[in-house]
């Protein structure tokens, strides 16, 4: 049976974890975090000391952590795995870098006969928790067919998106789709309800005309539209406002390096820079919503 190493439980690693579980994976575990690994351990897992300690062994190995910093010191680090991970073994980096972060890593893992695939997620928590994330992979294809299963036991979509560090750009770009749409849902609500329009009448027009988006189908940001959304729970929950500006940060540098034009994801960053000065960096991203709002 294939013994898996999960580094990284937090939000969105715990419940992908929980998932490999399910499905009948081994499981090695590592988190800074105490409580986490001891929920993965009730549930079966073995819990480990170190990243270098759930590593050994282990035939494929899973990383979920907040910023390329984080990857680059676990791999690349003086104890990073690389040096230590066997031959052939399978390394998928879920987290969400930089692109040539993510390259330097392909890199290192190359020299090593390493097979690696970057494979940032979409879908969020809910999605992790259900195991309907969407997989955006960079890598050999012939890697991917060998982490297929594993991806599976995880998401419902699974997309190649091309080679080293392809992954990690399909997902910034996805991200900043995301960021501008919440932004101008947001904005509109605002304006609606602002010149009387009940906000709930008004989401359902948009959403049943041309303005229709993701956010309006999922993802509210007006407090009371959809109860489930994290608007409804004082914006508690979800994808952090943080986590957004650190991905809408990361299209930039990308839009640096081939000079591309981006002045709506320029303008979305901004305005989630001006929410964490404001101190809500730990709310979920549709909190944009109290920038629109008296």
């Amino acid at each position: 049976m294939t013994t898996i190493a999960f580094i990284g439980l937090g939000h969105m690693g715990l419940p992908m974890a929980r998932n490999l579980l399910k499905a009948g994976f081994n499981l090695q575990v590592f988190d800074l975090v105490q409580t986490a690994m001891n929920e993965l351990t009730q549930a079966g897992a073995q819990p480990a000391s170190s990243a270098l300690q759930a590593a050994h062994d282990a035939q494929v190995v899973i990383s979920m952590l907040p910023a390329s910093r984080h990857v680059e010191d676990l791999y690349l680090g003086n104890s990073g795995l690389i040096k230590a991970l066997e031959p052939g073994t399978l390394v998928l980096e879920c987290s969400t870098i930089a692109p040539e972060s993510a390259r330097k890593v392909h890199r290192a893992a190359s020299a090593r006969a390493i097979d690696m695939l970057d494979a940032p997620v979409s879908g969020g928590t809910a999605g992790a928790a259900a195991g309907t994330l969407t997989f955006m992979v960079g890598g050999a294809a012939a890697t991917l067919e060998k982490a297929r299963a594993i991806f599976a036991a995880m998401g419902k979509n699974i997309f190649h998106a091309g080679p080293d560090g392809a992954g990690q750009v399909a997902k910034v770009c996805n991200n900043q789709v995301l960021a501008v749409q919440m932004i101008a849902t947001a904005e509109a609500m605002a304006l609606g309800v602002a010149n009387g329009l009940e906000p709930a009448v008004l989401a359902e027009i948009m959403r049943q005309s041309s303005g229709g988006n993701w956010t309006l189908e999922k993802y509210n940001p007006w407090p009371g539209v959809m109860e489930n959304a994290p608007a409804s729970k004082g914006y508690s929950g979800g994808f952090m406002a943080e986590l957004m500006a650190k991905d809408l940060g990361l299209a930039q540098e990308a839009a640096q390096v081939t000079g591309s034009s981006t002045p709506m994801g320029a303008l979305a960053l901004q305005l989630y820079r001006l929410l964490l000065k404001q101190g809500k960096g730990k709310q979920d991203f549709s909190v944009v919503q109290q920038l629109f709002v008296e």
